[in-house]
């Protein structure tokens, strides 16, 4: 197990500064009266003046005194004795004015005076300063790692100061949390753990505006969002920006959630935001530069994908740091100076951001991720997830699978499914809709599948052509709005083709196994019937039959045991691998 944070034991702490000085400043005084006395008793028996005199030498030997007696520095009596006995000998004319002596001792005061100086210049010199930020992103709901990460955050906090932040996509991938009333088991982790700031994901807004409000009124923590505007929602306006203080340092976070889908929103059917208006996430955000002004580190919280984000590090030169989401990435790297980070997805790692600062300058910033499986569970955490786990129904069986199945095996279950479901000749879903990567061979529980689409799609009908289904193919391919999901095999198909490019855009798409001109009836989610543009089809609708539960019958298999097909079906021709501005991500 690494530890999140490990302290630094370079620096001294002001008590040290003082313990250190004091002991200095003894050792230079029990220096001096040791010489003085030498050379005074070098002096009495070669002294040859004519007059005494009471010089400051005394003086400076009475202060000496009074310092010990203060002070508790040791300094020997040997010295005010041989000082005492020359003025008492009989028969002794001695004068000190003038002499080396009263020079010398002059000079020791002097430095003792400048050594003081210079240690109070060190002790109150700024110390070093170092504050930890944790980092969540797109976290879906999968709290069986909550009670790892409730063991790292506090050990984190009992070595240095911590900020708790969550860059958005909280929920909708559980059957456990996504079933619950108002889907509070995140909520109440999160509290329950302190997190400090939130922004909004764009599966925020798949439960509804109203569910959403309620969900951001239960919050202990401040829900911000620069690039929503509420006009008439009942989703509150939510803050722009929250500064927070850390060992006496601001610290500054904007957010934004992505608007890079269709109609300028989040990704989503247009109707869950109606009534919200979103501005451009990147523009927006460069707006809050100014609070650079305001603190010591400026951080954008971003729900946007990588691409954007390193969008804004290219124009937004003020901001230090982007934690941010949605494109289900690891991220650590710097772009024009700004640091970038983003942990993945689904709660397997914790983002540790390393703030170092001295006085008003960021000494270091830097960057790791911190696998949460190396850490102990919390048993309270871990009791609170057994609680809402505890639902008997999502444990039933649900079907069984002889062997393993990867992404594309899953996505030919749904295929499949769809496919016998509606009577249809050819089947399509799109990847961002397929939420697990492999299934694993044995019993598959309810909530297996429901997690396979915890987005309770339906299945939509129509016909179409071979040609129809080309021209949707290629335009998404060549998707310039949500490019996040550009230039890759977005949408499995029962039926094959491959789509041929110039290296980088596609050029065609062709299905050899359909007779072109010719009508098929099309099964697909209403996700892909609802928002892909290049869409062309006759008699389409969406039916009553909710993808979950059409994967629920097809896994049953009549109680008999499913083999999963593994076989990829579509390909792409003349694909450059070293294509430029493309990110081989998952935006969703």
């Amino acid at each position: 197990m690494q530890p999140l944070h490990r302290p630094n034991k370079m620096g001294l702490h002001f008590r040290t500064y003082q313990s250190k000085t004091r002991d200095f400043i003894a050792c230079f005084f029990q220096r001096s009266h040791t010489i003085g006395a030498a050379e005074i008793f070098h002096l009495r028996m070669n002294a040859s003046a004519a007059r005494y005199t009471v010089c400051p030498f005394f003086r400076a030997a009475r202060v000496l005194l009074l310092f010990r007696k203060i002070g508790g520095i040791p300094v020997k009596a040997p010295f005010f004795y041989e000082a005492m006995h020359i003025i008492k000998a009989p028969g002794i004319r001695f004068s000190l004015t003038g002499s080396h002596i009263y020079r010398f001792f002059l000079k020791k005061i002097f430095l003792g005076i400048l050594l003081l100086l210079c240690a109070a210049l060190c002790a109150c010199a700024p110390r070093e300063k170092v504050v930890i930020i944790l980092s969540t992103n797109d976290i879906h709901a999968q709290i069986q790692n909550f009670p790892q990460l409730a063991t790292a955050v506090a050990e984190c906090r009992d070595t240095a100061s911590v900020i708790l932040v969550d860059a958005g996509d909280r929920w909708t991938g559980n059957a456990y949390v996504d079933q619950a009333e108002g889907r509070r088991p995140v909520l109440e982790l999160m509290n329950e753990l302190g997190y400090d700031v939130a922004t909004l994901g764009n599966h925020e807004f798949d439960v509804g505006q109203q569910t959403l409000a309620e969900a951001i009124d239960y919050c202990r923590f401040p829900v911000i969002c620069a690039n929503m505007v509420s006009e008439n929602s009942p989703i509150p306006q939510l803050k722009p920006y929250v500064i927070l203080d850390r060992e006496g340092e601001k610290f500054a976070f904007v957010a934004a959630v992505t608007n890079y889908g269709y109609n300028n929103h989040p990704d989503g059917h247009d109707a869950i935001f109606e009534g919200l208006r979103f501005m451009d996430a990147v523009r927006t955000l460069e707006e809050y530069e100014y609070l650079r002004d305001s603190c010591q580190v400026l951080v954008a919280l971003t729900h946007i994908g990588s691409k954007y984000d390193r969008e804004l590090a290219d124009e937004a030169s003020e901001y230090d740091l982007i934690i941010g989401g949605h494109s289900h990435e690891r991220i650590n790297e710097v772009e024009d100076g700004v640091l970038i980070t983003q942990t993945g997805r689904n709660l397997n790692m914790v983002g540790v951001t390393e703030v170092r600062l001295r006085g008003k300058e960021i000494r270091s910033l830097s960057f790791r991720l911190v696998p949460l499986a190396d850490y102990a569970p919390d048993p309270v955490y871990q009791e609170m997830v057994e609680t809402y786990r505890n639902n008997p129904v999502l444990k039933e069986k649900a079907g069984e699978l002889t062997a393993t199945a990867d992404k594309v095996g899953v996505a030919n279950i749904f295929l499949q499914a769809l496919k016998r479901k509606s009577g249809s000749d050819v089947a399509f879903y799109h990847y961002g809709g397929i939420r697990r990567d492999s299934l694993s061979k044995g019993d598959l529980t309810r909530s297996d599948i429901y997690d396979l689409d915890p987005f309770i799609s339906s299945v939509s009908v129509m016909e179409m052509t071979p040609e129809q289904m080309s021209k949707m193919v290629l335009t998404k391919y060549n998707d310039t709005v949500n490019k996040g999901e550009s230039h890759r095999i977005d949408l499995f198909s029962t039926a094959p083709y491959v789509i041929r490019t110039d290296g980088y855009d596609a050029v065609e798409v062709i299905f050899p196994g359909l007779v072109s001109g010719r009508k098929y009836k099309v099964a697909m989610g209403d996700y892909v019937f609802k928002n892909y543009q290049g869409l062309e089809y006759t008699n389409g609708e969406t039916t009553q039959w909710l993808v979950p539960d059409v994967l629920m019958e097809y896994v049953a298999n009549g109680g008999k045991p499913l083999a999963p097909d593994n076989t990829l079906r579509q390909s792409v021709a003349g694909q450059h691998d070293d294509r430029e501005n493309h990110d081989d991500r998952d935006d969703d």
